[in-house]
Parts: C-alpha cells; sequence; structure tokens
C-alpha cells in the first residue's frame, strides 16, 4: 500500500547504499549556513547537500501525513528564479507530527535521499529533510499558490536518456522542466501543486488511489482511458491521486475509468514506490459521470469458432461464491458462452494452502457448475496438472491453464499421455497436423519455464475440422523498473524469460506448420507483454503467428489497466490460414474499481 509503508531506520542504510553504488552524489563542503529549500532541492534529482545537517529551514507546512510515512512537507513562500528548483520538501519525522498546514516553521536536521522500495529498485529517490527538529514560528498562515499542473505546462518529451557512461542513470542531469515530463514533475517535487477538473484513467484501486490525465487528448479511446502504445510514446499527463486523510476518516471516492475527478485537487507532491509522483490530497475533487460500462461482445454464428481467453485471477474453492458467479455471469453474458475457453490463474483445490495438493478438480467443478447456473453451456474441461510448487504464482496455489469446451459445438480429441513433465510434439494425423498429447505440455523441461506455467495444447475439432489451441500463462513483469525510474529507459530484466518463452511457442508452432501449412492453430492467453514487444516480435517470428490484437484501431488495443494505462496483456495470435476473423477485447473488468478479475477477456471469432 503506497501511503502505508514505513520509513525506519533502515532508510539510512539505503541512501548509504544508493551513495556506495553511485546512484546519489553527495557533497560534504556545501554550507549549511542560511540554507534554504531550494538550495536544498537543487536544479537536480539528487540533493548538492545529502548527507549535510541543516539549521533553520523557513517554510509554511502544507501537508500532513499521520499515517504511514509519517511527517509533513513545508514549501518557502519566497522563491527563487530558478524553475528547475522545487520549493517544497518533506520532512520525516516518523512520529506523527505535531505541526499543522498554515505553521510557519523552522526545521534542522540531515538532507536525505530516500529511494522508495530499495536502491536495487531502481526508482528515482525523494529528497527530504530527515531526524528534524522543528520549531513553529506562528499559526494560521496563508499557504504558498498552488502550482497548476497541466496540458500546457507538462512537456510532451517524457525524459531525458541516460548515458551508457552512467547505466543510463539520469540522476546526474540537470533538470530541464520545460524539455521533460520526468524532470517538470521533479522540479515540483514536494510542492503545493493543483490539478483541476481531469479524466479519471486508473479506477480507485483497494489502495485508495486513482489516476488522471491533465491531457485529455493525449493517446485518449472512447471509453476514457489513455493507451499505451509504445515505449517511445510515453503518456505524459498522467498523475496518480491520494488523499492525506485516512481512509477511515474520510472515505476515498470510488471512480471507474472514464469519470472525472471534478473541481480543483490540491495538495504536495510526493513521489513513492507504487507509482511515482502522486498529488497528496489536502482537498480532493468530486468523483462525476458515467464511466465506462462493462461490454458484452456478440455472439458466435453457427459456422463461426469462437475462442476465448481469460485470466481469472487465482481462482479456487476457497473464494466466495459470489466471484465463481460473477465471473461465470460474465463468461455467459458479456462472453457470450464462447466454443472454446482458455482460462489462467486456475488454482489446485485448496488454493494458497501449502500441502502438496496439484489436482483442479474442485475449482473446475465449481466454475463449470457455475457457469451452467448462470444459463450457460455445461462445459466440459482439460487440463495438466503441474508439478507442486514449480509453476510460480501464488505459493501454494499451483496455477495452470485449463481449457473448457462446449460438447455440443465442439469436440476434444484426446491423445492419452499428457503429464507435467512430458512434452507433446507436433505430428501428422491423417495427413494434417496434429498433436502426440492431447491435452499436452510444449517443452516443459526447457529452461524458459523454470518457476513459470507451461503452454498447455489441445487438438479440438468444429465442424470436422481439426484446430490447435495453445493456452499461455508467460512470466510476469515482477522485477523490472517502473516507467519513473532514474534508469532511462527502465531496466525490463522479466523481458528475457518472456523471449526465451515465445521462442519456445513459436518453434512449436513452426513444426505444426511444417507438417500442414494451412493448419488452424490458435495461441492465446497471457503473455504478460504488450503487442509491440520484443515477445511479441519472438511469437510472431518468420510470419508464424499474427497478433489479432492488432485488427483493432489502436484506441481499442488494451486489456490491462495499470498506472492510467490502458496496455495489452493479453493476446490472441493467428496461423496464416486464419485470415478471415472477427476480434474483440472485451473489457468487463480493467476499468472498473469493482472487477472480478484484474484482465479483460478476449476473443476471436472464425470459420475454420
Amino acid at each position: 500500500m503506497p501511503s502505508s509503508v514505513p520509513r525506519t531506520a533502515a532508510v539510512s542504510a539505503l541512501v548509504a547504499t544508493a551513495l556506495a553504488a553511485g546512484l546519489l552524489a553527495g557533497s560534504s563542503s556545501a554550507s549549511a549556513a542560511e540554507v534554504r529549500i531550494h538550495g536544498i532541492q537543487g536544479s537536480g534529482r539528487i540533493s548538492p547537500l545529502v548527507g549535510t545537517p541543516v539549521a533553520d529551514v523557513p517554510g509554511i507546512v502544507t501537508g500532513v501525513r499521520t499515517y504511514g510515512s509519517r511527517g509533513f512537507w513545508f514549501q518557502d513562500p519566497n522563491p527563487d528564479r530558478d524553475a528547475a528548483t522545487s520549493e517544497g520538501i518533506f520532512v520525516f519525522t516518523n512520529a506523527v507530527p505535531t505541526v499543522a498546514v498554515g505553521d510557519s516553521v523552522k526545521v534542522s536536521g540531515t538532507v536525505t535521499e530516500y529511494v522508495p522500495g530499495g536502491a536495487t529498485s531502481g526508482n528515482q529517490s525523494l529528497t527530504q529533510i530527515s531526524s528534524p527538529k522543528i520549531t513553529v514560528v506562528s499559526s494560521g498562515n496563508k499557504l504558498p499558490a498552488p502550482v497548476t499542473i497541466s496540458a500546457k505546462s507538462v512537456p510532451a518529451a517524457y525524459a531525458p536518456k541516460g548515458s551508457a557512461a552512467t547505466g543510463n542513470s539520469i540522476n546526474g542531469l540537470q533538470l530541464k522542466p520545460r524539455s521533460y515530463a520526468l524532470d517538470y514533475y521533479e522540479s515540483l517535487e514536494g510542492m503545493n501543486v493543483r490539478v483541476g477538473t481531469s479524466r479519471v484513467v486508473g479506477a480507485t484501486d483497494p489502495y485508495s488511489e486513482l489516476w488522471v490525465t491533465v491531457k485529455p487528448s493525449e493517446n485518449a479511446n472512447r471509453r476514457g482511458g489513455t493507451v499505451y502504445g509504445g515505449y517511445d510514446d510515453q503518456n505524459t499527463g498522467r498523475i496518480q491521486i491520494q488523499q492525506l486523510a485516512p481512509a477511515a476518516e474520510q472515505p476515498f471516492p470510488k471512480a471507474d475509468v472514464g469519470d472525472v475527478l471534478s473541481g480543483s485537487t490540491e495538495g504536495p507532491l510526493d513521489f513513492n514506490q507504487f507509482g511515482g509522483y502522486t498529488l497528496t490530497a489536502r482537498t480532493l475533487g468530486e468523483v462525476t459521470g458515467d464511466g465506462a460500462k462493462p461490454e458484452t461482445t456478440r455472439a458466435q454464428r453457427r459456422d463461426e469458432l469462437a475462442v476465448a481467453t481469460y485470466n481469472v485471477e487465482n481462482l479456487d474453492p476457497s473464494d466466495p461464491q459470489e466471484k465463481f458467479d460473477a465471473l461465470a455471469g460474465a463468461v455467459v453474458k458479456n462472453l457470450s458462452s464462447p466454443d472454446i475457453l482458455a482460462l489462467e490463474e486456475i488454482q489446485d483445490d485448496n488454493g494458497a494452502t501449502d500441502d502438496g495438493t496439484v489436482s483442479a478438480d474442485a475449482t473446475i467443478a465449481k466454475f463449470t457448475a457455475a457457469i451452467v447456473a448462470a444459463g450457460g453451456p455445461a462445459y466440459e474441461a482439460r487440463t495438466v496438472d503441474p508439478e507442486n510448487k514449480t509453476d510460480g504464482g501464488e505459493p501454494g496455489g499451483n496455477i495452470r491453464q485449463v481449457f473448457l469446451f462446449n460438447p455440443e459445438r465442439v469436440s476434444f480429441t484426446d491423445r492419452p499421455g499428457g503429464h507435467a513433465t512430458t512434452a507433446t510434439e507436433a505430428v501428422r494425423q491423417d495427413g494434417k497436423a496434429g498433436l502426440s498429447l492431447s491435452p499436452g505440455r510444449i517443452d516443459p523441461t526447457n529452461a524458459a519455464w523454470k518457476d513459470s506455467r507451461k503452454p498447455l495444447a489441445g487438438e479440438f475439432a468444429f465442424r470436422g475440422k481439426p484446430v490447435v489451441v495453445i493456452a499461455n500463462h508467460f512470466g510476469s513483469k515482477g522485477g523490472d523498473e517502473s516507467l519513473v525510474s532514474h534508469h532511462q529507459p527502465p531496466n525490463r530484466i522479466s523481458e528475457a524469460q518472456r523471449h526465451l518463452q515465445a521462442k519456445a511457442v513459436n518453434t512449436f508452432v513452426k513444426d505444426l506448420l511444417k507438417i500442414q501449412r494451412s493448419a488452424d492453430v490458435l495461441v492465446v492467453g497471457d503473455i504478460n507483454d504488450f503487442e509491440f514487444s520484443a515477445t511479441t516480435k519472438a511469437l510472431t517470428a518468420d510470419g508464424a503467428l499474427y497478433p489479432a490484437i492488432k485488427s483493432l484501431p489502436a484506441p481499442e488495443r488494451y486489456s490491462y489497466v495499470y498506472q492510467g494505462n490502458s496496455q495489452v496483456l493479453d493476446q490472441i495470435l493467428t496461423s496464416p490460414a486464419i485470415e478471415d476473423f472477427d476480434y474483440d477485447s472485451v473489457h468487463i473488468n480493467a476499468e472498473f474499481a469493482d472487477q472480478n478479475s484484474d484482465h479483460d477477456p478476449q476473443v476471436l471469432r472464425f470459420r475454420p
């Protein structure tokens, strides 16, 4: 939870580690006499006075945080003329602060650079005063006028590029707040800022925060979101909103993508581990508007095969029946009961209980029963149980992919022998490409799948024609640096495994196509990567597959919303024979505060 991560004595150790690693530049010779806040902040990301004691720094308190990372912000009412130097700063008190908004104070302490998430996270640091001694000079003072963050004030370019000499770090660069969005936000770190009426682009989450954009036309889509279309096309107008008042005292508003945060939202600009630059609202606007509505895809025609993929977010029998009913209702109503449904994140029969259980029969039975109760078909299921604790995910949960299929519309070609570590192969069956094991796993002992879900392949028949479906759940983005990293571009270390996984699947598909170039093959699932990524390029190498989501207009390409970016994680890719298809990313979860899963399902219809 971003607003409740405590700062302990480990903070100084983190700063020391960062200094030793060259991430933060210190100055032992800077004078501590008559220092003002802009002198502490300096014109770069790292204070020129880091590690230095300062005395009687004057300013007006603009915000107080009494929980989580406890402390207060204060700001110099007499700014300098340098746009690069912030006039505000956070004072880390550890204990509940005894000051109030509007107090004129003098603060003595040590200048430190706190790295949210630790020095190895790649995050930028927050300049602050630690171990403070505070003198209240007067109370009830007028606050410094807020700086309005707007479409005009935020530059179009996202960030300067780091150099190879600094390991791509931008920490040592002077800020250019009129040139780069990250520099602009950094130049306001700790200051009293405001946003006017702004569109919500990231729904309220369980941690009482949401995202807005101050650039309403920036990569906007018809449902109110801001689409993430490329590494070199960052959405600079996004900003996270939290409130200073504890949610127990002042409930945080519930907002969906497409709603509007109306009026003025004002408070200090913080930087945290879970989103970077964050307006910590002293006064919060009102959520208005009608927001986005859940979508419903059309039903497949009689001669169309409908194949869908849906990440159901760690589903297991201990989940409340309401979750099963909601997910099942979505399959029937919003997805119009697809013929084949590939599920990701089906857990074993006792969920996160770590006792060696790997079967998911009870989970599947409860879900398929809920679908029938919702008015859907009596789906049959096929899967291959994983080995215990080998496929990643929640410890003890043993997540896996599962095929559901409607036996009234499609049949499954069972070829026994599939096992957690036994590979299925591409083989010739009656002159056509097929699978040696169905269901079976693709190359499960390949190191690419270490601590990750192995692809599940199944052979189906629709109106007498074979169709091979490969259900995937590639490695997560865990460990990647955030978009606001001090490395620009950020390090995306998780990609390496996904590239290997994509290569393995691509090789398998090409083996099928060598046998039958006209084979109908679908690669579906939570790919955990963008349609423009190197992972997708590896999947589609040599024309083996096409990312079908690219058939949609660019503003409609997304299945997930993260930090205000509507982006692609879930995909369906088609073999060359599947030329004429109808694709739909069915938006029922990612844009909403109330979610049954954090992913939107994908559906593809075609005539085999």
